[in-house]
Order: structure tokens, then C-alpha cells, then sequence
């Protein structure tokens, strides 16, 4: 984020002009969006508020501020995005930003505010094809043991990591599972995703067995207090967070050797790869991710066809 938008993010809800306020509670409300998302899309309109007012002079009230919002044509919304392209911003930010915007007019005009959506005729910048990053099988198995599985929270770090691989799911999926949400015998998992849609996803054994191992730990534990409902715990027995998450991830990949860069992200990437690698159904594999459109699915068949490609070139003798 830019320094406008982490000030943008980091204000409270009441702040947000009356119209951004109706739209940021719309989101939540209505449309069950995360508060993660809802403050992504409260960061980009209010860097656009902040745009109109100094259109204005920069010192305009809310109120004057969202009656030129809904005055806003397709050629100020363009001076919008040029400058958002001389500064510098890339492809997916400005997209994002465009996005968000195309929503919020969408909410105006279905509230009768304005009378047309002038980001209607505004095309999104055309992304550069980036392949998702994933990791090898072998720096899997370097990365999950170097975790002390001897320790209530050593053996936790490796039930999160080998449930992150063995499922697919999101780091926010995981730390909201609850124990209840883990069938060990079927060897499944009930996910709440995106939207508050929900998804069973079969749960792999080496998975199961280091799930099965920190319960064990922690049941063992009997001088702690736990949640008794959350299945992944942090040291004083809350709710685990996805901030720790990735910090513990940090610390296994430095041990590994490995590539810092690594996210838990990386590791639904190396799922997906590796399950369409050997053959698994497009389908399939776009139900466990949770994902509304196969076409996000398929960047993984793009990547599995490079390594195809890479293979052939260095096995055929006329490539």
C-alpha cells in the first residue's frame, strides 16, 4: 500500500464519508465480505474521496465531497486512473482500484443516487501473465521437518503447515477451523470460505497424523487454558492469527534455506500444482480451492504446461 492508503486503511469506519460509510456496511452486512476486504476497498475509495476533494479546493466537507461523487463522469474518472498510472502504480493495483470503484457506482445506481455507472465504459488494464510461485516436493519435506514435533507448538507448526498442503485452504480458512470442523475418521474438512460459502475437502494422512499428534500434545498440556473450540491455538491457548502464521512459516523457510519470499499463499499455489501435475480433474481441484471460476483455476494448468514444455525440450532429441 501506498502511504495515502495504509492512512486510508487505518482510519475508523466513521470517518469515511456518509455514502462510503452505506457502502463499506453494504459489504459487510450484505455481501458477508471479510473486515480484511471491507478496509481494502474502504483504503481505495478513499484515496479516490481524497482525489474529488482536492478537485474541490481540499476542503470540502463529507457531504460536498459524496454530491460530487455521484456528479463524477467517465473522462474524471480517466484523469483518475492516468494518475494513478504516472505514478507508477502496477497493472493489478490500478485493476484492483478499478474494481472497486465499478462496485461502489454499481451500489449508487442500484440505490437510485446517480443515474448512470460512468466506470462502466472504463476497460481494466490488460495483467501481465504471472504464474503463481509454488515449491518442489523436496523442499516441501525440507520445509515441514524442521519443525520439533517433540513440542506442543512444534508439532502445532507442522498440523498447520501439512494442512495447508494437504488441502488447498486459505491461511484465513485456517486459523478459523475449529476442532469440530476436522472429521479425522473421514478424513475431511469443512471449510468456510469466501462469502460464508462452505466446502468439504478431503484431508491427506500424513496431514491426519500430525493433526491427530498436536491434539494429542495438547490434550497433554493440562497446565493450560485453551479455546475449546479453535483447532490451531497460539502459546496462551487463543486463537491462532494469520499474522503468526506467517511468522512461523518465516521462520521454518530461514532454517530450511529456503526462499523468504515463501507465503502460506505459496503453498495452496504448490497444492494446486501439484495435484493437476498428477492428473487431477481442473474441476476437482476448482472445488477444493473454493474458487467461483474455473478460469482462476486454470493459471495452474499454464504453469503445469511450462514444466511439460521444459521437459520435453530436454528429453526430445530435435527440441
Amino acid at each position: 500500500m501506498t502511504m495515502i492508503e495504509e492512512r486510508a486503511a487505518g482510519r475508523n469506519m466513521s470517518d469515511k464519508t456518509p455514502l462510503i460509510q452505506q457502502f463499506i456496511d453494504h459489504l459487510r452486512a450484505e455481501r458477508a465480505f471479510s473486515a480484511h476486504t471491507a478496509r481494502c476497498y474502504a483504503a481505495d475509495l478513499e484515496q479516490f474521496s481524497e482525489h474529488v476533494a482536492k478537485l474541490g479546493g481540499g476542503s470540502l466537507k463529507p457531504e460536498e465531497v459524496d454530491r460530487k461523487l455521484t456528479q463524477m463522469d467517465t473522462e474524471e474518472l480517466r484523469v483518475f486512473m492516468g494518475q494513478l498510472r504516472d505514478k507508477n502504480y502496477c497493472k493489478s493495483t490500478i485493476a484492483r482500484k478499478l474494481a472497486t470503484l465499478r462496485s461502489f457506482y454499481k451500489f449508487l445506481l442500484r440505490r437510485g443516487l446517480i443515474r448512470s455507472n460512468p466506470v462502466a465504459t472504463i476497460r481494466t488494464p490488460k495483467q501481465d501473465k504471472r504464474l503463481p510461485k509454488y515449491l518442489e516436493i523436496e523442499q516441501i519435506e525440507k520445509l515441514f521437518s524442521n519443525c520439533d514435533t517433540t513440542t506442543l507448538l512444534g508439532s502445532r507448526d507442522r498440523a498447520i503447515l501439512e494442512t495447508l498442503y494437504s488441502t488447498g485452504i486459505r491461511v484465513s480458512e485456517l486459523v478459523a477451523l475449529d476442532i469440530a470442523d476436522i472429521d479425522l475418521g473421514a478424513s475431511v474438512v469443512h471449510v468456510r470460505g469466501k462469502g460464508k460459502k462452505e466446502r468439504v475437502i478431503p484431508i491427506g494422512p500424513g496431514a491426519v497424523r500430525a493433526i491427530i499428534h498436536y491434539l494429542d500434545m495438547r490434550r497433554g498440556a493440562a497446565n493450560m487454558r485453551f479455546d475449546p473450540e479453535a483447532l490451531f491455538i497460539n502459546k496462551h491457548g487463543q486463537r491462532l492469527s494469520t499474522r503468526s502464521v506467517r511468522r512461523k512459516l518465516d521462520k521454518y523457510l530461514l532454517e530450511a534455506g529456503l526462499d523468504l519470499s515463501v507465503s502460506p499463499h505459496t503453498l495452496r499455489h504448490s497444492f494446486a500444482t501439484h495435484m493437476l501435475q498428477r492428473g487431477a480433474d481442473l474441476r476437482a481441484v476448482q472445488e477444493m480451492l473454493g474458487h467461483q471460476s474455473l478460469s482462476t483455476t486454470q493459471i495452474y494448468t499454464h504453469l503445469t504446461g511450462e514444466d511439460v514444455k521444459e521437459e520435453y525440450e530436454k528429453a526430445h532429441p530435435r527440441a
